[in-house]
C-alpha cells in the first residue's frame, strides 16, 4: 500500500522504480528522504536569497556607512570562503560514517553568522559594522563550504541517479517564491528598508535552523570511511579522472554567469545602486529561478551534460543581447537590463543545476567528496582570478568585459560537449 509520501514522490520524479545506484534499503527510504532533502534545501535556499552579498548585504553596509572598500570585499569573501576550504575539509567529511552531521554543522554555523549580522546591524555603524559583518560573512562562507562538500555525498547515498536534479530544482522553485515576495517588498516604498533587510536576516537564521533539523532527520546509511588522505592531491585527482578535468574546465569558463550581473548594471547609463533597482535585480533573479529551476532539474536528470551545453549558449545569447541594447543606445531604459538579467539568471540556474547533478552522477561514492573538493577549489581560484582581471578590464571598457564573458560561456559549452552522458551509464 502506497502512502501519501510515496504518491507525491512518484508524481514529482521521472522514474521512481529504478534504484539509480542505491541499495535496497536506501531505495526503500528514498521517498521520505527526497522530501527531507527538499525541505532542507528549500529552507537553506530561502536563507541564501535573503543574505545575498551582491545585493542585500552590499546595500546594508552602504546604509551603515561601512565604506566602499569593505563593501567591495563582500562577494570575493563569500565566493572564495565557500569554495577554497573544501580541499581541507573533504578528508574529514569522508571519515564520517554519517555525513549529514557535517551538513547540519554547516547550516548551524550559517545560522550563527546570520544572527551575528543582525546584532551588528542593530548595534554598530561605520567601519566597525562593516568589518564585523565581513568577518561574519567569512564564517558563513566557510560553514557553507562544509555543507557543499558533504551534500554531494549525502545526495548520492540517499537519492537515485535519475532523480537528484529534481531535488534541487523543486527546492529552488519553492524558495524563489519567498525571495520574490522579499524583492517586491524591497521595491515598494511602504516599508522601512533597513528594518526589512534586518528582518530578512532574522528570517534567514530561522531558515538555516529549519534546514539543519530537516537534514538531521534524514535516513542515511553508514558510509565506508576506508583509508584515504585527509587532504586530497588536486593534481593527482584531476590526472586520474580526465572527465573531471573537462568538468572543471566547463564550470570554470561559465563563472561569467555569476560575475556578469554587476557589469550589466554598469552597462546601463544610469546604473546606480538605488534600493528599488536592487529590489529589481533580486526580483529578476528570483523569478528566473522560480520559472526555470524545476525544469532545469528534470532536464539534468535526463542529461546534465546537455544542460551545461544549453545553459552556456543561453548565457552567451543573454549577454549578447545586452551588448546589442547598448549599441542601440537603449540599455538605460527601464526594461532593458531587467530583461537581460532575467535571461542571464535562467542560464545561471541551468549551470548550477547541471554542474551539481553531473558531479554527483559522474563520481562513485568513494570519490565523490574528493571530486567535489577539488573541483570547487580549482573553480574558486579561477573565479578569484577572473574577477580580478575583469575588474581591471572594466576600468577600460565595460562592454569588453561582457565580450569576455560571452567568449567564456561559448568555450564552456564546447568543453561541456566533451563530457560523457553520465545519466546513461
Amino acid at each position: 500500500m502506497t502512502t501519501l509520501v510515496d504518491r507525491a514522490f512518484i508524481a514529482l520524479v521521472a522514474d521512481s522504480s529504478k534504484k539509480g545506484g542505491l541499495s535496497d534499503a536506501e531505495h526503500q527510504a528514498e521517498p521520505a528522504n527526497f522530501f527531507r532533502h527538499v525541505g532542507a534545501l528549500t529552507a537553506s535556499k530561502i536563507a541564501d536569497g535573503l543574505v545575498d552579498p551582491k545585493l542585500v548585504l552590499s546595500w546594508l553596509l552602504t546604509h551603515l556607512g561601512a565604506g566602499a572598500g569593505v563593501t567591495g570585499m563582500l562577494v570575493p569573501i563569500r565566493e572564495s570562503g565557500a569554495l577554497l576550504p573544501q580541499l581541507f575539509t573533504a578528508g574529514y567529511v569522508a571519515q564520517m560514517r554519517h555525513r549529514k552531521w557535517a551538513w547540519v554543522a554547516g547550516a548551524t554555523g550559517q545560522a550563527i553568522a546570520a544572527a551575528g549580522m543582525v546584532l551588528a546591524a542593530l548595534t554598530l555603524s561605520g567601519a566597525a559594522a562593516g568589518w564585523t559583518i565581513l568577518a561574519l560573512l567569512a564564517l558563513l562562507a566557510v560553514s557553507r563550504s562544509v555543507c557543499s562538500v558533504s551534500f554531494k555525498d549525502i545526495l548520492g547515498k540517499t537519492i537515485g541517479s535519475s532523480r537528484r536534479g529534481t531535488v534541487a530544482g523543486a527546492a529552488a522553485t519553492v524558495a524563489s517564491s519567498v525571495v520574490i515576495i522579499f524583492a517586491l517588498l524591497l521595491i515598494w516604498d511602504g516599508f522601512d528598508r533597513f528594518a526589512l533587510v534586518v528582518s530578512a536576516l532574522g528570517i534567514a537564521v530561522i531558515g538555516w535552523i529549519v534546514a539543519s533539523i530537516s537534514m538531521a532527520s534524514l535516513n542515511e546509511m553508514d558510509s565506508d570511511t576506508g583509508d584515504r588522505p585527509m587532504i586530497p592531491n588536486p593534481w593527482a585527482v584531476l590526472k586520474n579522472s580526465p572527465q573531471l578535468g573537462w568538468f572543471v574546465t566547463a564550470r570554470s569558463l561559465m563563472v561569467g554567469t555569476a560575475l556578469a550581473p554587476p557589469y550589466l548594471v554598469l552597462l546601463s547609463a544610469n546604473g546606480t545602486q538605488e534600493v528599488a533597482e536592487i529590489g529589481g535585480l533580486v526580483l529578476a533573479s528570483a523569478v528566473a529561478s522560480f520559472l526555470s529551476s524545476y525544469v532545469w532539474g528534470r532536464f539534468s536528470d535526463r542529461s546534465s551534460r546537455q544542460v551545461l551545453i544549453v545553459a552556456g549558449i543561453a548565457a552567451a545569447i543573454a549577454l549578447g543581447l545586452a551588448l546589442g541594447l547598448e549599441w542601440l543606445g537603449i540599455a538605460d531604459t527601464v526594461w532593458a537590463m531587467p530583461v537581460v538579467l532575467f535571461g542571464l539568471m535562467i542560464a545561471y540556474h541551468g549551470v548550477r543545476q547541471g554542474r551539481s547533478t553531473h558531479l554527483v552522477d559522474m563520481a562513485d561514492e568513494k570519490d565523490r567528496a574528493d571530486f567535489t573538493a577539488v573541483s570547487n577549489t580549482v573553480v574558486g581560484l579561477f573565479l578569484l582570478g577572473a574577477g580580478a582581471v575583469c575588474s581591471a578590464i572594466a576600468t577600460i571598457s565595460v562592454p569588453l568585459v561582457i565580450w569576455v564573458f560571452i567568449v567564456m560561456s561559448i568555450a564552456g559549452s564546447i568543453a561541456a560537449y566533451r563530457l560523457h552522458e553520465v545519466q546513461s551509464d
